[in-house]
């Protein structure tokens, strides 16, 4: 384990490890101890694209402004979900300017209209065209990436650097001195080569080529496509000359042709099931040393794709679009200021790198909007990877900070609701994706209502249309379940989801049956938390019953390892049908076991093992305290579930069990076990996160861990835990707010994997404007962040004074909790 302060360490370990340039972290570094002394800091400074880029973290480093619905990187080949990977021994297929961040689809998403640059010495006829022809390594530590902007180098020592807007971008290419510059660019090949049709347009005259076509869902039904069109810009308003121009198309057996002077391609997908590659080949007059490339996108149309990049890149030059982008990355980045002069330098890149990547999707297609969404006024965001991944910390984060944008978010679910009946769980490449859950976006519209309800309205949300989304989300069974809604009927009938039953009018993946049931318990208790909201007493107390069906399938003849009760699968009959609760754990002796969407995934559970899953009810932990045998046996348990190797980082059902020994009275062990996860499985390295980012989940329970915070999803409640920095200030410029937490006391000493003894790290107490609360371990959205000022949280090195919440634990509702709302 690496502590947080020790910078020298981890940066040696970058270095080793790394394919972006050693000049990255060095920027870095610099820009942060330079911090120290600056009262206006540029917060992209702070910023590695990098982290997440290996050890399957799947992040896209590319070109983004803030919720981009482009994002400018290579692609490479082997597993690249986002495009790029650090992997040294893989080739680039291209730049394009499609990708999502931090998904974890095998074979990628998006990564359509590559273009490629090349010299090809022999004239237009040889050069390589096909994806197997043209890949090329990159030259060994050289990539480079800040917020906004991308840069890769080819071992051909051509360069090629990307700055984007939110639906356009410029492409900048510098080649060796003396050659004359070739480019390639694809109307077929996309990252998961899903090409269904399209066409290519060239207009030498203009300097312009448009492509549109269809491709397949990422990460969802085969069935599925999606339309996208690209609009490339030639001429650099006129500064630059083309020369030759055509189509070219190819196969792996033989095909190799090219149409010089042609200028149109019309293709659909080969019915007999061969492989075709199709695209433009064009070339420069002269032999320029730079090349800049115009490119707008639209989901819409080939000339709307051609407008959003006259409209929001226009003659800007590389550099005024790349600078307009770190204003808008510094105004997300800023609403969290922290004491750059004594807080550890890790600290400050993980915490400001995390943030970026919770900035940088969903995508923002708003305006770009097709299928049953075409023309919608509402906003629309695509690459909602996925609300399963998202609701328990990344949305809680945006309410932290960013009200609007969460709204605009909220806005795009219920209008999901009004378009399809249901709103979406997962939306991948603008289309439905794989239910992992249930309806998880029942807790990230319940949580904006909660924590914004007074000024939902202002922000454009009807709270009563709100609710009839919820409703039909926990009322009405879709014909097809596995796209959207849940298996209600079973659901209600049983009071848990059955294993081997018949629902006669729906169809879904007869799979995760038990983690099913309890996501649905967890959706419903979102559901009653908007109706004690709204007054709506029956429908409270229906969803308030229902939130506790999670009970329905705890099974206490279970025993592993010595406790008793676990979460299992059941029949109709009543009877449970055992899975082993180590099967999908991190222990799990078989590694052919299917634990996730597969059909053959018998055991239960989604992307769990019943030890992980038996955790699982944010809303009411003391009830679980109470099935496992009261506050001993389960901190005994918990301490086991850790020691054991059961616990996954990277998992979401985990996040909020490292804090779950405050339920038990036991904080100062919540302390150290978030210091041991941090440590252990997070640094500023490429491989620095635990798997799959998951659309910044990682990076907002990271952001939550850094503050010493973290929220109960669905509720206005946070729970506290020691900082990792000795002060900061969240701003909301929305609510005109901003709140200064101080940890007094604060000791750098603390910030490793094991708290050393004598170390402060432990709450003794907290006050709030000065006044002393009566527990340590939670407070209220909005007696803290709504109102603002100051909370100070004094540490200790005295376990046994910080191992206790005070006058009360944070709230359960089987225990009379969430039962009133501000």
């Amino acid at each position: 384990m690496h502590p947080l302060n020790t910078s020298l360490i981890l940066l040696s370990v970058a270095l080793v490890y790394a394919q972006p340039s050693p000049e990255v972290q060095k920027r870095i570094s610099a820009a942060v101890a330079a911090a120290a002394n600056e009262s206006n800091p540029d917060y992209t400074a702070f910023v590695n694209p990098f982290i997440g880029t290996d050890n399957f973290g799947d992040v896209c480093p590319g070109a983004s402004v803030p919720f981009g619905m482009v994002k400018f990187s290579t692609d490479l080949t082997g597993y690249a979900p986002a495009g790029y990977v650090t992997d040294p021994t893989q080739t680039i297929r291209g730049l394009s300017p499609l990708h999502d961040s931090g998904t974890g689809s095998s074979l990628g998403t998006y990564g359509n209209f590559e273009i490629m640059p090349m010299t090809c010495p022999g004239g237009f006829d040889t050069c390589a065209t096909m994806l197997s022809d043209r890949e090329t390594f990159r030259k060994n530590n050289t990539d480079d990436a800040s917020p906004g902007y991308f840069s890769q180098t080819l071992d051909n020592e051509i360069k090629m650097e990307a700055t984007s807007t939110r639906r356009a971008g410029l492409e900048r290419f510098t080649f060796p001195k003396g050659s004359k510059p070739y480019f390639v660019l694809d109307l077929s090949n996309d990252l998961p080569d899903s090409f269904v049709g399209g066409t290519m347009n060239i207009d030498p005259q203009q300097g312009r080529i448009t492509i549109g076509g269809r491709w397949g869902s990422s990460f969802g039904p085969g069935s599925f496509s999606y339309q996208a069109f690209s609009c490339y810009d030639l001429l650099n308003n006129g500064n630059q000359t083309l020369d030759e121009y055509g189509i070219w198309e190819a196969n792996a057996f033989g095909l190799n042709a090219k149409g010089l002077g042609q200028a149109h391609l019309n293709l659909t997908q080969s019915l007999i099931g061969d492989h075709y590659e199709y695209g433009a080949l064009f070339s420069y007059a002269g032999t320029p040393e730079e090349i800049i490339i115009r490119v707008g996108i639209s989901f819409v149309s080939t000339d709307q794709a051609c407008a959003n990049a006259e409209s929001e890149v226009g003659t800007s030059s590389f550099d005024d679009i790349m600078a307009q982008s770190k204003v808008l990355w510094n105004e997300k980045l800023s609403s969290i200021q922290i004491d750059l002069a004594n807080t550890a330098p890790n600290v400050t890149e993980l915490l400001y790198s995390s943030l970026y990547r919770a900035s940088l999707t969903p995508n923002n297609a708003t305006g770009e909007t097709q299928g049953a969404f075409s023309g919608t006024g509402s906003f629309y965001f695509d690459s909602l990877y996925c609300s399963w991944d998202t609701f328990r910390t990344f949305y809680p984060l945006m309410a932290l900070q960013h009200p609007v944008d969460y709204a605009q978010i909220v806005d795009n679910y219920i209008d999901g609701w009004r378009k399809l009946g249901w709103m979406p769980e997962c939306r991948a490449n603008n289309l439905p994706g794989w239910t992992q859950g249930g309806s998880s976006g029942d807790v990230i519209v319940g949580h904006f209502a909660i924590n914004y309800h007074n000024e939902a309205a202002a922000l454009g949300i009807d709270l009563n249309e709100l609710y009839s989304a919820l409703l039909a989300d926990g009322d009405l069974n879709p014909m097809e379940w596995d796209i959207q809604g849940r298996e209600v009927n079973l659901y209600t009938q049983y009071g848990y989801v059955p294993t081997d039953a018949i629902d006669p009018s729906s169809t879904g993946r007869q799979t995760r049956e038990g983690s099913r049931t309890l996501e649905y318990a967890f959706e419903d208790f979102s559901i009653r938390q908007v109706a004690l909201l709204l007054n709506n007493t029956a429908d409270e107390e229906r969803y308030l019953n229902r939130s506790l069906w999670y009970r329905n399938v705890w099974d206490k003849t279970v025993v592993s390892d010595g406790f008793n009760g676990f979460m299992q699968k059941r029949f109709p009959n009543g009877t449970f049908n055992f899975t082993d609760p180590t099967d999908c754990s991190p222990q799990d002796a078989d590694e052919n076991r299917e634990c996730s969407l597969q059909g053959d995934n018998v055991e239960g559970f989604y992307e769990s093992s019943s030890w992980e899953y038996s955790w699982f009810a944010p809303h009411d932990t003391n009830g679980l305290i109470n099935l496992m045998g009261g506050n001993s046996t389960f901190v005994k348990r918990l301490d086991h579930f850790f020691d054991a190797g059961y616990y996954l980082a990277g998992n979401e059902p985990s996040f909020q069990t490292p804090i779950g020994y405050h339920y038990a009275n036991q904080p100062a062990k919540s302390i150290q076990r978030v210091r041991q996860v941090v440590f252990e499985n997070f640094d500023i390295t490429p491989a620095g996160l635990p798997g799959n980012d998951d659309q910044a989940a990682m990076a907002s329970v990271l952001v939550f861990h850094l503050l010493g915070l973290y929220p109960v999803p669905g509720t206005s409640q946070f729970l506290i835990l020691s900082p990792f920095t000795p002060t900061y200030t969240i701003h909301n410029t929305y609510l005109n707010t901003s709140t200064t937490v101080t940890t007094l006391g604060f000791d750098p000493k603390s910030l490793n994997a094991t708290i050393p003894d004598g170390a402060a790290a432990y709450v003794k107490n907290v006050t709030l404007n000065g006044v002393e609360m009566s527990t340590k371990c939670h407070f209220d959205f909005y007696d803290v962040f709504k109102i603002g000022g100051e909370l100070v949280i004094e540490v200790t090195n005295d376990i046994d004074q910080g191992n206790d919440c005070g006058s009360a634990v944070p709230e359960s509702v089987s225990m009379g909790g969430f039962a009133s709302l501000r």
